[in-house]
């Protein structure tokens, strides 16, 4: 998949994962689009160790499936990251 396709898809994940999971994080569409193109990423990599899927084709489920999921995870690490650091700032 090209660098197209996975801007797309990270924009796309990401407002999906930020829906999956409301709440103040106080990122805007760029902040969005990153964590979406890293959880992407992250779902990759975790649905090839774990299940021999990877992120192949745009147009896959399990992509989308993955990307999601690995865009909840890093959404929700960002989400710690910058809860904590705003409580002990």
């Amino acid at each position: 998949m090209g660098i197209i396709g996975w801007i797309v898809l990270g924009l796309i994940v990401g407002a999906v994962a930020k829906a999956v999971m409301p709440g103040e994080d106080g990122s805007g569409i760029v902040a969005t689009m990153l964590l979406g193109v890293v959880g992407a990423f992250v779902g990759g990599l975790l649905g090839n160790s774990l299940f021999g899927v990877g992120i192949d084709q745009f147009w896959s489920v399990s992509t989308w499936v993955l990307a999601v999921i690995g865009a909840v995870i890093v959404l929700g690490v960002y989400r710690a990251i910058v809860g904590r650091r705003q409580v002990g700032g």
